[in-house]
């Protein structure tokens, strides 16, 4: 329990003072409350004596008001600083890891559950926001308040203090059963909320080909099935804790009820006078009552020990290699010297070597799964490469800082993802302080301002995440003004033009005429028209570069290329037969 709590305070970061404050203020309010016993004695005492007055009365009622207006406030204080703390320590947790997100290689993506990375981001930090500092709270409050009444009894009588003490004690190994039982159930119950999450998503995001394939209720089973384990889960670790639980209370009232025998006793005894003696009883009452709420609290102890490490492993996720230096470039050419790349032992780029000059256009071109994403990829360092160089102004990329590195990239992907978020926003991501002036002008030139000025709210219109709303011409054409906006050296065109119809293939290359004016491009394609004009051509087939030269240079050698464009000039020319 003690190295959960140091945890968490590591974990909190600059939020730990706040917190720490919060918890120091748990002791004043331990000791404000301690003082209502110290206003029942004042008045027993004289009522036994029979010496009551109005100043018993008084001194009794200012020693109660002191209590209650200081529990007040300090309580007030105490969990303001923690509500404060806590919110804050998560807003900045998620901000750190969605930064940190940024700097991770792609394949890390590939390898991990969205599942795993969105439970994070919601239920998790959610409790660490909601769940952890009450837990945090009320536990060390109980104990802080336990500790500083059993001092206080010890001073009144230290033969009742001693059997407060013992009667701690002894909950304390029963709370230390319930920590180990919590380390065995705790990690099921996360790992099947993830599980659960991951369902989902993949439930709603494959929503197309369980339609199309009519697996409804397969796909249905396997969120059925989630939520019922997530349902056992947390069933069974409340049932684990129920005897636990029931006796650590047990202890507290076996504490409680030996508390008055002894305090009868010692009265009987004539060692204890009656004053005293009708105090201790009452106080076995509430001596306790903190510690036992405490004690129901630390069950969840091991979640939030839990909870911290799974955050943690995120954030600590190596990422790429900043060095952050400034780098001074000598133009921007591109340039590949034996590069080498492996997705675990499987290698996708296997030596390879180019040189792309400045503002000319590279076509790469050659069977599916032969390498041409990867290679774009690694050229603007969404993975670094196994070994070998790719430079750009003849500076490693790895020797820019990724930020500074990306100011050079505009990148069209085949699958545009479009954010839920209003058109202009969309557009605007690739320079946040466009103006909408700025975002028309591009806009017109990707061809999306006619369509855009059609929608209900036109440059203001929600679309939906993902780009749900809009067609895939649509999407296409606003990642085009996107990249535009952007105006960066370097296009990289991913197949940009492959998954859309004739009719907005030939608005899609206007606006990529537009958006490729003077730059650097470098592009996947399958088609003749996009490559036949190309400075250079680079043939890749499983990994390495095979052919490279113009489109007329590669006709002559014959080969992949010349097979595929032979292959292209057929399929055009096909026609169905009646």
């Amino acid at each position: 329990m003690v190295s959960t709590i140091q945890k968490f305070f590591v974990f909190a970061g600059q939020q730990s003072g706040k917190l720490k404050k919060g918890m120091a203020l748990t002791v004043i309010n331990s000791a404000f409350q301690a003082l209502q016993i110290a206003a029942i004695y004042v008045v027993l005492q004289d009522i036994l004596e029979d010496t009551v007055t109005w100043q018993t009365a008084g001194s009794s009622f200012a020693i109660m008001l002191v209590s209650i207006v200081g529990t007040i406030v300090v309580g007030h204080l105490s969990r303001m600083d923690e509500i404060e703390a806590s919110f804050a320590m998560c807003v900045d947790k998620r901000i750190e890891i969605g930064q940190r997100l940024r700097y991770m290689p792609m394949g890390y993506f590939n390898s991990v559950n969205l599942g795993e990375i969105t439970s994070i981001m919601t239920n998790t930090l959610d409790d660490m926001q909601d769940t952890a500092p009450r837990v945090m709270d009320k536990t060390i409050h109980g104990f802080i308040h336990a500790a500083v009444l059993t001092i206080a009894m010890i001073f009144i009588d230290w033969r009742i203090g001693t059997v407060v003490l013992i009667g701690v004690i002894v909950f304390l190994q029963a709370n230390s059963a319930i920590q180990q039982r919590a380390r065995d159930v705790t990690g099921k119950r996360i790992a099947a909320q993830t599980s659960l999450v991951g369902a989902v998503l993949e439930y709603v995001l494959g929503m197309g080909v369980v339609r199309a394939f009519n697996m409804s209720s397969s796909a249905r089973n396997r969120i059925d099935k989630a939520i019922q384990e997530c349902e056992d889960q947390n069933l069974a670790l409340e049932l684990a804790f129920v005897p636990l639980m029931f006796l650590q209370s047990s202890v507290l009232r076996l504490a409680s009820v030996l508390i008055v025998l002894t305090s009868i006793y010692l009265y009987l005894q004539d060692t204890m006078d009656l004053a005293r003696c009708i105090l201790m009883v009452i106080s076995s009452f509430v001596i306790y009552s903190q510690l036992d709420q405490a004690g129901g609290m630390s069950a969840l102890m091991r979640a939030v020990d839990v909870s911290i490490d799974r955050i943690n492993a995120l954030r600590e996720t190596p990422v790429m290699d900043e060095k952050d230096t400034l780098v001074q470039r000598q133009g921007l050419d591109i340039r590949a010297e034996h590069v080498t790349f492996s997705y675990g032992a499987t290698t996708i780029i296997n030596d390879v070597s180019f040189v792309i000059p400045e503002r000319t256009v590279t076509a790469i071109v050659g069977p599916s799964g032969g390498g041409k994403s990867t290679l774009c990829s690694l050229i603007a360092r969404f993975w670094d490469v196994d070994s070998g160089v790719i430079s750009v102004g003849g500076k490693d990329v790895r020797d820019y800082g990724f930020d500074s590195l990306m100011e050079h990239f505009s990148v069209v992907f085949q699958h545009v993802y479009l954010f839920s978020d209003t058109i202009a926003n969309n557009i605007k991501f690739g320079k946040p302080d466009a103006t909408l002036e700025e975002i028309i002008v591009v806009a017109k030139k990707a061809n999306c301002h006619g369509f855009i000025s059609e929608l209900p709210c036109g440059y203001d219109t929600l679309i939906g995440e993902g780009g749900a709303t809009l067609s895939g011409g649509e999407k296409q054409r606003i990642s085009i003004a996107r990249a535009m906006l952007k105006d960066a050296p370097i296009i990289i065109l991913d197949e940009a033009t492959a998954n859309v119809d004739p009719e907005n293939e030939s608005i899609l290359q206007e606006a990529i005429a537009e958006l490729t004016k003077n730059k650097t491009i470098i592009m996947i394609a399958h088609r003749l028209k996009t490559v036949r004009h190309a400075h250079q051509v680079l043939v890749m087939d499983q990994g390495s570069i095979v052919q490279s030269g113009t489109h007329e240079e590669l006709m002559e050698q014959g080969g992949i290329y010349a097979n595929f464009i032979r292959m292209r000039e057929k399929s055009i020319g096909w026609k169905l037969m009646r």
